[in-house]
């Protein structure tokens, strides 16, 4: 049955950023599908509610506090999935992230911590979990969760937008190291109805105009990403590797400006 190819029954997953929001539908959403998920963020009292949900689907549960942009913090994550479970089969790199800024009050400093939270943490944890999945069950997928802004010319985002273009080149660079044994895909996400995106969603006026500027004409949703990372992880995508899927209700310029000040003489 072509369904069963979607089933993760009895594999193991890491999901980071599992805490709220994407993380959080994507970890339930594996769960749902059979996998036993291993829940990693910073804040560890938001990783017991997800636990509770994926024991909920009736799939173990593991929390791990981490800080993915400390590389000991993801060595550990890693060997405590493999010392608990005795394998490794997918990796979502959802946690990621930065508040608009404009390019003149971007500072090196707050880009290159941008550079560090959604490009060189992920690529870090690929490396490790490649290896791990190899070594345990010989080969696995593992999701970037990328951003629509990589994509699209939008004020603001000038160090979360490279970022998350470069964390796309990094997918497609990566992958045909990693195959055939580990693939490696990204999704490029449009705006979702989670906490990031409250400002908007709670103001009619911006509501309306975001929904105006999406032809699908509301929010994403966690789940929306959930199921693309479930094909992704899944033997239904069995032969892709190193592409970047777009999932963002079909936008194809930003639904919401970030308004900044023009550059004027000094």
């Amino acid at each position: 049955m072509i369904l069963d190819r979607f089933r993760l029954d009895d594999r193991v997953a890491i999901v980071t950023g599992a805490g709220l929001g994407i993380g959080r539908g994507i970890a339930i959403g594996l769960a749902e599908a059979g996998a036993d998920v291993v829940l990693a963020a910073r804040t560890a009292s938001d990783l017991e509610e997800v636990a509770f949900r994926v024991r909920e689907a009736g799939r173990r549960a593991l929390v791990v506090p981490t800080d993915v942009t400390v590389e000991a913090d993801l060595e550990r994550l890693v060997a405590t999935t493999v010392e608990r479970f005795g394998r490794l089969d997918a990796v979502v790199n959802n946690a990621g992230g930065a508040m608009p800024r404009a390019a003149l009050d971007t500072s090196e400093g707050f880009l290159e911590r941008t550079f560090h939270f959604n490009v060189t943490a992920p690529f870090t944890l690929t490396k490790l979990a490649a290896r791990a999945m190899v070594d345990t069950v010989g080969h696995g997928a593992v999701v970037n969760i990328s951003s629509r802004s990589a994509s699209m010319t939008q004020t603001g985002f000038v160090a979360y937008g490279t970022a998350k273009a470069a964390l796309d080149r990094l997918t497609r660079n990566m992958a045909p190291e990693l195959a055939p044994r580990v693939r490696l895909n990204a999704i490029d996400v449009g705006g979702v109805a989670t906490r990031s995106l409250e400002v908007v969603l709670t103001d009619d006026a911006l509501r309306a105009q975001f929904e105006a500027g999406t032809p699908m004409r509301r929010p994403g949703e966690p789940e929306d990403i959930a199921c693309a990372v479930l094909y992704l992880v899944s033997d239904a995508s069995s032969w892709v590797t190193g592409k970047v899927f777009e999932v963002d209700g079909g936008t194809e310029s930003p639904a919401i400006t970030v308004p900044t000040a023009p550059l004027e003489p000094s």
